[in-house]
């Protein structure tokens, strides 16, 4: 791999006489992890574990994750390792026992998102952001198949947040980048890098922070990345913003054997991961804690409000109040035909949300009603919260789960009229209606597996 000259001489300059070492890396194979989603599957991993997480794992050689049923059911991510770093952040930085209020701004295709949905409490609120509207529907795609139900997706310009003033205890703020982290997995990603490039990107990521940090509460932590190695993106913009703002940075404990490198300039600290270093790919991240102390939230002023959210019928809910588990617990919402549920307690805060930004996927969305006429979402068969005992369930094996999978028809030698669950390893993938001994494919034919199946299908999933 040719790099460019300028980038090298700063990369002998950052790293002396472990250069060579991480020249060499760049021409090795990128290692592969994924995180588990252990809220869906408990049982024994059998891969060595990313070190910073208690859900990440090193895959021998990289399988065909497309033609795996339990990627499609959300029961693991493909995630690259050092950014799974994030759990250690928010472990020692904050009590994720408490109901919290996090943003991660820039969140497709959805990683980080699924970890921080991982980690906060149930009674937490994520807001999932992705300005580019073709990348925030796969980031909804993937929050639905993640299941925990507490999560808006969000398609807003970062300026846009300043109407949420001091709403958020964590910011997550995963920059775009010149992409130097990523030149051994990506090798076209040298081929658009350009000193010119790095100077626009530290710019553009400046204007990110200025324009969100208002949505941030005093007191409240900006966790900022990037997957570049330049201190003009990292450091130096960290540096600014503790100046602008009044910001402090947050050191982290962790054992230096773990490979990741410390940096300081002007008293931020930063932490930077490189390929030759750590069994990962190039990362950078840094912690600031906004000056000042949050005051308490208080939804319930006595005012009468006006909801953009309105509660669903109780008809229409009767329908389908059974189809999630302890169904009490949540907020009844419908917008046109469409029902979808948040917990009660997250109600105020994220009709508040709907009301300022564009919100293109909420909660869990559990049925379409018209009349008596129900019809279960995909999005229900995913959720954690989904009560199965409801539903008639069939169990594919693994090439009827493909087949389901690539929206094709599949026997399933059965008689009926009835809304059916189909899994793959007691996992819901979705449903299917039942009509005399055939079968109605109901897999949302965005979501479809589109590549040409190979002559043998893989003999189990990755988990098994």
């Amino acid at each position: 791999m040719k790099l460019p000259v300028t980038f090298e001489t700063r990369m002998q300059r950052l790293l002396g006489e472990n250069y060579s070492k991480f020249q060499q890396s760049l021409q090795q194979a990128p290692p592969v992890s994924i995180r588990v989603n252990r809220n869906k599957f408990q049982n024994t991993v059998k891969f060595p574990q990313v070190p910073w997480t208690d859900s990440g794992y090193y895959l021998a050689e990289r399988p065909s994750f497309t033609l795996d049923p339990l990627l499609h059911a959300g029961a693991y991510y493909v995630q690259e390792a050092s950014s799974m770093f994030l759990e250690q952040v928010l472990k020692q930085t904050i009590n994720l026992d408490l109901p919290l209020h996090v943003l991660d701004l820039c969140g497709a295709p959805g990683g980080k998102s699924t970890h921080l949905a991982s980690l906060i409490s149930k009674d937490s609120l994520l807001v999932s952001n992705e300005v580019i509207k073709s990348r925030a529907t796969i980031l909804a795609e993937n929050i639905a198949k993640w299941g925990t139900g507490n999560v808006l997706v969000t398609s807003n310009d970062p300026r846009d947040f300043g109407r949420l003033s001091e709403f958020f205890d964590v910011m997550v703020i995963d920059a775009p980048c010149s992409g130097e982290g990523m030149f051994r997995k990506d090798p076209q990603a040298v081929g658009e890098w350009s000193e010119e490039n790095v100077v626009l990107c530290a710019r553009r990521q400046q204007r990110i922070l200025a324009d969100t940090w208002e949505a941030l509460k005093p007191g409240g932590i900006l966790i900022y990345s990037t997957c570049t190695w330049n201190e003009a993106e990292n450091e130096e913009n960290m540096a600014w913003l503790a100046g602008q703002e009044n910001a402090e940075s947050i050191k982290l404990k962790f054992d230096d054997c773990l490979g990741i490198v410390r940096s300081e300039l002007q008293g931020v600290e930063g932490y930077r991961f490189y390929p030759h270093a750590v069994q990962g790919e190039g990362f950078f991240l840094a912690v600031m804690r906004k000056a000042g102390e949050a005051e308490e939230e208080n939804y319930s002023s006595g005012k009468k409000k006006k909801y953009k959210l309105q509660e669903a019928g109780k008809k229409e809910k009767a329908l389908v109040q059974d189809w999630l588990q302890h169904p009490e617990n949540l907020a009844w919402i419908q917008h046109n035909e469409t029902i979808f549920t948040l917990p009660e307690n997250l109600f105020e805060a994220a009709d508040e949300v709907y009301q300022k930004l564009y919100v293109i996927y909420g909660g869990t969305q559990v049925a379409e009603v018209a009349g008596k006429k129900v019809k279960p979402l995909q999005q229900l068969a995913l959720s954690q919260h989904l009560n199965k005992e409801a539903f008639n369930s069939i169990e594919l094996n693994l090439e009827k789960a493909i087949r389901y999978l690539r929206k094709e028809d599949i026997n399933l030698g059965s008689h009926g009229t009835d809304w059916v669950l189909l899994q793959y390893n007691s996992m819901p993938l979705g449903w299917a209606k039942q009509i005399g001994n055939r079968i109605n494919n109901y897999y949302p034919k965005e979501w479809r597996i589109r590549m040409d199946l190979p002559a043998l299908l893989p003999e189990k999933s990755v988990l098994e």
